[in-house]
Order: structure tokens, then C-alpha cells, then sequence
């Protein structure tokens, strides 16, 4: 859900009464798309419009007054529109927030002076005074579109998915469960990078989140309600009742703290201490926070979560996170995906079972392993995106592009997938000439356009859109 700020745009001398049925047209297609609408009355402005300098003002009064509930805002064109109106309105509601232009489209068979609306020409010109003004600015597909048009409606979806990017990044509140494992210098982040872009990260030393744990007994109700949380989520049968109680009990100790820092996401030490020392694999407390749509990433991958809640966001649906893991076969545009898994079960052909860890097992004991989450991923068309802090020079960087999951013949091991991508390789060699990680964020969506202008436009990162 998203509430957008809405301009409609006027200029007297052109015919104003199209403002009256083009802003009840916009309205109502909003409605449609289940947007919420902060907008002037028809009784603060004529037909609710922006012209004048005083029409801004009282636009710009009433964006300030709900500007922490606007995620985004619609400039809408029934006629010319008064450049400078539309752009006094945004510049004195001190909003940053995406903006979309949409102008009406004339019809040919009514070009007379009483129905003429030269939107076209006035988007070229609200456009010109945004750069002018340094308003950061979203287009429609089409230069004119009429408000109920199917394009329109895509357009708008994409733009609420921009917003909801833009919006759930600058706030973003996210934790980090203990430091990185010491052979991964690939997850490495710059905490300073992402705090300039407004994402907060809070973080906690394993010993002090295990030192909560051990305060926790099995009689506690948050533990025993997590226990049955964790039995009606994914098939535990074989796995201990000891350790099904121990992962309970963690992931009550996870919750507690995420809730007194307010977090919204985390990603963990997930290897090997906490087999070691504690006896189980947290993977299935991660894929149930996924899943709920409260990203959470392995290997202690704080610039792969910020990936998953982008891609979170953008879709409305669980990411995972997971490893370009190994060629398929002689196909140049295929590939295997896989990780151990802490993958959320929406992303499974048949739900998914718990499970030991293996490749951990054959150090510390498979009987300390118990909590992954394996399984095959479905067929279907994903987005990917790839987020990582270049901090040598000094900025965010990104990749992304969609695919598609299929059914290939595959036996393994974890979580996998065997994924098809359009020219691969060329991917994987923009990839490695980057130094970008082998962690990826996998989301069955296609939401790659509105994340890429989320990330580029709005935040300020740089973007590689793959597309073949």
C-alpha cells in the first residue's frame, strides 16, 4: 500500500473545466489501484487545482502536514498546467519523495478551443522547470496516456513499487547478528555508505544475543509458541526435540531483541560458532522471517539483505538469498543456485522440510547441525539483484535483471534451483570484473524496472540493469 500526493495541474487560459472530470478520472483510477490520496479539495482551490503562486502554497501546506504519510507523488496534466505552479507546490512542501508527470492525452476529433488540452506540450515544460528546480522525476511509458488506460494503470503499479523501495530503504532499520564468517571478506559492507542513504544498521555480538538465549527456559510461552510456530511451518519430522526446543528458544531471543530496537530485517552469523557452542543451524529462524516478509540473510550479508528488502519491497512477496553456484551442464544461459538453505518456503515446488546442515556436519557433527530449511525451488520467472557497498569509491552499487527458474533434471543437496538467465555469461563477466559478491538476491517477481529506478534515480546508487 502506498499514499500518494496528488497535483493536479491548471492554466486558466486553457480549458480549465477538463481539470474538473480529469482529476475525478485520476481519483477514481487511484481508488482502483487501491492508492491512497492526499490532494486538495475542490473547496481550497479551483477544481482542487494548482495554478497560482497562493494555490501552491495551500498544496504545499497540506503536503508538509501528512509528509511523514506520502510515499510518493502524482502530478497529473488535464490540460497545459502552469509549470511553474506544479513546481512551487513540491519545492515549498520541502518533500523528497519520488514524483511522476502524467499528462492527458487530447483527442483528435475534439482539437477546438473549448476542448484542446495541450497536456503534451505542458509536460515537456513542468518536466524542463523539475530539472531547473532539482526535482527528481518519474515518466509514464507513454508521453500522453488517458487515466484509465491499462498503460497507465502499469504505470502506476511500477511507480508504487518505486515508492515503496525508496520509502522502506530511507528508513530501513536493520540488524546484524554477530560479525562476518572470518573466510568470507565477500561480505564485507561499509555501515557509514548505507547510513547515507538512511539505512540504519544496529548490530549485536553473537555472545550478547546468546547470553538473552540462556535466560530463556523451555517452559517460557514465547518459547513454546515459537516451537509450535516452527513445527506448523516447515516438515521437522527426524529432527531432536532438543534441538527444535534450542532453535525455539533462539529465535524467541531474536524476536525480543528486534522488537526493543525496532528492526525490520537481519541477517546472522549463521556458521560455525553457533554449532559449535550452541548445537543447531539458525537457517529455519531465517527462513521464517523471510517468509513473514522480515528479510533475513546468511553469513552475516548485510549488503545482500539490503538486496532482499529491495526486492522485498518492490514486490510484496519473500526474497532469498542465495549463491551463483555452478554451470549446468554445456548451457551457456543456465546455472544452479543453491545454498544450504535458509530460503523461505514460498519459494519451494512443495513447501520445504528441516533438515542437518551437511557440509558443517562433517566438522562439528551432523547431530549439531539440525535447522536448515532444503528443498527444490519452483519454476516460474524471478527478479535478481545484487547490492554492494564500493567503498573504495565511496558509493552503493547494484545489479539486477530477471530470469527464470525451470525444471531441469537436477539431484543435490540444500536448497537449488536451476536457473536460466538471457546471455549468462556475459552476467557472470560483468560480475567478476566488478567484484561483486557471489551471493545474489533471487525474487519471483518482475520488478527489475521499478528497482532499478528506485535505486538509481532516487537513491543515488549505481545500477547495472542486465537484459541479454
Amino acid at each position: 500500500m502506498v499514499k500518494l500526493g496528488l497535483i493536479i495541474g491548471n492554466r486558466g487560459f486553457f480549458p480549465d473545466h477538463l481539470c474538473d472530470s480529469g482529476r475525478k478520472a485520476v481519483i477514481e483510477t487511484l481508488k482502483g489501484e487501491g492508492i491512497e490520496i492526499i490532494a486538495l479539495g475542490t473547496d481550497a482551490t479551483k477544481f482542487g487545482a494548482v495554478e497560482t503562486l497562493a494555490d501552491a502554497r495551500k498544496c504545499a501546506v497540506l503536503f508538509k502536514k501528512h509528509g511523514d504519510e506520502i510515499d510518493g507523488v502524482l502530478v497529473t496534466l488535464p490540460n497545459f498546467g502552469d509549470e511553474k505552479g506544479v513546481a512551487n507546490a513540491l519545492k515549498f512542501s520541502g518533500l523528497n519523495v519520488p514524483v511522476m508527470v502524467h499528462a492527458f492525452e487530447d483527442d483528435a476529433q475534439k482539437m477546438t478551443l473549448q476542448d484542446r488540452r495541450d497536456s503534451f506540450c505542458g509536460k515537456i515544460s513542468v518536466c524542463n522547470n523539475f530539472r531547473q528546480y532539482g526535482i527528481k522525476y518519474s515518466l509514464t511509458q507513454r508521453h500522453t496516456d488517458g487515466p484509465n488506460s491499462d498503460t497507465f494503470k502499469k504505470d502506476l503499479r511500477k511507480f508504487s513499487a518505486v515508492c515503496r523501495v525508496v520509502r522502506d530503504l530511507r528508513k530501513a532499520r536493520i540488524g546484524a547478528i554477530g560479525t562476518r564468517p572470518a573466510a568470507f571478506n565477500t561480505v564485507r559492507y561499509s555501515e557509514k555508505l548505507f547510513e547515507a542513504s538512511g539505512i540504519s544498521v544496529e548490530p549485536i555480538d553473537l555472545f550478547d544475543l546468546m547470553g538473552r538465549v540462556e535466560q530463556l527456559t523451555d517452559k517460557d510461552s514465547k518459547v513454546k509458541q515459537k516451537l509450535e510456530t516452527i513445527r506448523n511451518y516447515v516438515d521437522t519430522k527426524g529432527a531432536p526435540d532438543e534441538s527444535l526446543i534450542k532453535l525455539a528458544r533462539l529465535g524467541a531471543g531474536i524476536d525480543d531483541w528486534m522488537e526493543e530496537n525496532e528492526l525490520s530485517a537481519t541477517a546472522i552469523q549463521c556458521w560455525t560458532a553457533i554449532q559449535e557452542f550452541y548445537g543447531i543451524s539458525p537457517c529455519v529462524l531465517m527462513s521464517m522471517m523471510s517468509n513473514k516478509l522480515m528479510a533475513s540473510a546468511c553469513e552475516t550479508d548485510i549488503s545482500g539483505l539490503v538486496g532482499m528488502y529491495a526486492l522485498q519491497s518492490a514486490s510484496g512477496s519473500p526474497s532469498a538469498l542465495v549463491d551463483w553456484n555452478n554451470n549446468y551442464g554445456q548451457d551457456d544461459n543456465k546455472g544452479v543456485i543453491f545454498h544450504c538453505s535458509n530460503f523461505p518456503v514460498e519459494v519451494f515446488e512443495s513447501g520445504g522440510k528441516l533438515d542437518l546442515q551437511d557440509i558443517i556436519g562433517k566438522s562439528v557433527g551432523n547431530e549439531k547441525t539440525y535447522g536448515t530449511v532444503i528443498g527444490r525451488v519452483r519454476p516460474g520467472n524471478f527478479t535478481y539483484c545484487r547490492v554492494s557497498t564500493d567503498d573504495v569509491n565511496g558509493r552503493v552499487v547494484s545489479y539486477l535483471g530477471q530470469g527464470r527458474f525451470t525444471d531441469d533434471k537436477i539431484e543435490t543437496f540444500g536448497g537449488y534451483g536451476v536457473v536460466e538467465v538471457p546471455n549468462f555469461q556475459k552476467l557472470l563477466a560483468y560480475i567478476c570484473d566488478n567484484g561483486f559478491e557471489h551471493h545474489v538476491v533471487v525474487n519471483f517477481s518482475e520488478v527489475a524496472d521499478a528497482v532499478e529506478e528506485a535505486l538509481s534515480k532516487y537513491m543515488g546508487w549505481g545500477v547495472y540493469h542486465h537484459e541479454g
